[in-house]
């Protein structure tokens, strides 16, 4: 008998766990310090969780760490998969699955993205309301799971209204700085030339990316609220444009996550 990789890594994680994590946080590039902030119960390596690939980026640790956040149940995904890596998008967004089967009600997502929108600087956080999915795959082509969720999942508000509200209340009543707006997601490794800029801009973007899009369509698909914020590591103004390396991205990322904690700490108690 075949046994679903899902339900697989169900039966491994939940013989582990004595509650359900409530919420569920994605981590992104150089953000992964929020974890100090939960009160571990577990933290399990990607390896040894049945169906999981492991992250081969640097700034990606690798582990799913399950604990209290400010009195709430968690599952934190310290490091992430990206298309880039060589996964395939169902590889990529098998962790989102993975944590609704689980028994998790809402998802946070973050990101390190680049800024096209010139009022954003170095540090700033933006919360996504909407997206342009620029990927060259999607995690739902195939046959699907009727019961998982609907052959086309409508996407015209892919960021649950409920938790923006809540974030942005939450930001205004700590008096953190937050934008509103639209992330472009690119596979990448490379980043963009100054003509790909100034067409992302064109077409809408605030911020472009290389993640966060598959993970917000399953999300979509399966039934599971999402917000996501980005910490924006650099400037892409394609008139005054600089070399960007990860080391420049992972640095910029560390001097913003204090506030980036600081908000979802206190909004996972709200939601």
């Amino acid at each position: 008998m075949v046994i679903d990789p899902i339900h697989e890594a169900v039966h491994f994680l939940e013989r582990q766990l004595k509650v359900k994590p409530v919420v569920a946080i994605i981590l992104g590039t150089g953000l992964g310090g929020l974890a100090k902030e939960i009160d571990e119960t577990i933290s399990i390596t990607y390896e040894q969780i049945p169906g999981m690939v492991t992250s081969t980026v640097e700034s990606h640790k690798g582990r799913l760490i399950f604990g209290k956040l400010n009195g709430v149940e968690v599952v934190a995904m310290v490091g992430r998969f990206h298309f880039y890596e060589g996964y395939s998008m169902k590889e990529v967004t098998f962790p989102v699955r993975l944590m609704k089967h689980l028994g998790v009600q809402k998802l946070m997502v973050s990101n390190a993205s680049g800024a096209l929108n010139p009022i954003y600087q170095k540090g700033d956080l933006m919360l996504l309301d909407d997206h342009i999915n620029l990927l060259p795959g999607n995690p739902l082509i195939g046959s699907n799971k009727d019961e998982e969720g609907p052959r086309f999942p409508d996407m015209g508000r892919p960021y649950d209204q409920q938790m923006n509200r809540v974030l942005t209340d939450v930001a205004a009543k700590h008096q953190i700085k937050i934008h509103q707006g639209i992330y472009a997601a690119v596979s990448g490794p490379n980043l963009e030339t100054r003509a790909e800029y100034r067409y992302l801009r064109i077409i809408g973007a605030d911020v472009v990316g290389m993640s966060t899009v598959p993970e917000v369509i399953v999300a979509n698909h399966i039934g599971l609220p999402c917000a996501a914020i980005s910490v924006i590591t650099d400037v892409c103004d394609p008139d005054n444009l600089h070399p960007v390396s990860l080391a420049e991205i992972i640095e910029v990322a560390a001097t913003a996550e204090p506030v980036l904690t600081k908000l979802i700490v206190q909004t996972v108690a709200e939601l």
